[in-house]
């Protein structure tokens, strides 16, 4: 389980999502993954996270993955 706090860009105010379990160690509600969580995030920067790219040993890599990501629209405004 991971915390951020971010802030503007679209994102609601005020706003906590998701719990862990009583030692931090899993998401119980709401999980997010990193890849979902950068979704997000491009789609707060205006960018489409299927069509950003980067090349690495002649491969096209996505920072979304290869599994198709969710933008957390509960977050959003």
């Amino acid at each position: 389980a991971f915390t951020s706090w971010i802030a503007g860009g679209g994102i609601k105010g005020g706003v906590s999502y998701g719990a862990t379990d009583d030692f931090g160690h899993a998401a119980v509600e709401n999980p997010v993954s990193v890849h979902d969580f950068h979704a997000t995030i491009l789609h707060c920067l205006g960018l489409h996270h299927q069509k950003l790219y980067f090349k690495r040993s002649g491969l096209e890599e996505r920072l979304t993955g290869f599994e198709p990501p969710r933008v957390v629209s509960e977050l959003l405004a």
